[in-house]
């Protein structure tokens, strides 16, 4: 069965609102959990998660909120700390680590971490046995893709297109599948543009796909309840879910 990761925005609108959405989402198939730590400048991310980064932010969100809602629902679905590497860089990965440990967390996801630069910490963490998520896109050389997907745990993140998440572009995902498919078995899911009318086709040569602003958008919509917000993302969790499977 092909899985789906989503990814919510830690703090927003507030902590407790997070526990219950991460609590919705596995019950709505979501299989793996990505918490977005909130940065003022998340570069990877478009217009939508930007503002909810923002607006967590200027709620008041704490790094300790991260750990708050992971204490809840790690033991419950299978969990990653997304965020840029600052925060990571001034709390320290030491420190980082040894709270994703004690929570149950599987492990980071750092985009804006190059593929060398993370090397050292990959090494520490694998070793520690929690995960650095490696990226890779259809621009990527076949010797590039094998060199970093040949170490690759936890899953490997394929970037859908060149950009940032939630702009929808659409580009041959086959010819970067099987190259990653001849030199890993580390499961391969596609992210940035996944939404319930896109996800089939996105998920034909992977094994799963990371949805994040389809589910964001709808946090940011303030004609909604909190109550009716989990709904919809729930429902929407459910349909792409299926779709995927099909």
């Amino acid at each position: 069965m092909k899985k789906l990761v989503a990814y919510i925005t830690t703090g927003f609108p507030d902590v407790n609102f997070t526990i219950d959405l991460a609590c919705a989402l596995k019950d709505s198939g979501a299989d793996i959990l990505e918490l977005g730590v909130p940065f003022s400048d998340p570069v990877a991310d478009g217009a939508v998660i930007e503002e909810a980064n923002l607006k967590a932010l200027k709620n008041g969100f704490r790094v300790d909120d991260i750990f708050t809602v992971s204490k809840e629902v790690a033991k419950n679905i299978e969990t990653y700390w997304m965020g840029y590497f600052n925060p990571f860089y001034h709390k320290g990965m030491d420190y980082f680590s040894a709270k994703a440990l004690s929570l149950g967390v599987s492990g980071f996801i750092i985009p804006d971490l190059p593929y060398e630069e993370a090397q050292p910490y990959k090494q520490m963490l694998n070793g520690m046995g929690l995960n650095l998520i490696d990226f890779i896109a259809p621009t990527d050389s076949a010797d590039r893709v094998k060199k970093i997907v040949e170490n690759a745990s936890g899953f490997i993140y394929l970037v859908a297109y060149a950009g940032i998440t939630g702009s929808g572009k659409n580009e041959d995902l086959s010819q970067i599948s099987k190259i990653v498919k001849n030199h890993s078995d580390t499961p391969l899911f596609v992210g940035f543009g996944v939404d319930e009318t896109s996800a089939k086709a996105k998920v034909k040569y992977a094994d799963g796909v990371i949805v994040g602003s389809a589910f964001v958008r709808t946090l940011l919509d303030e004609s909604l309840t909190g109550g009716e917000k989990i709904a919809k993302i729930s429902a929407l969790a459910d349909i792409i879910k299926s779709v995927i499977n099909e």
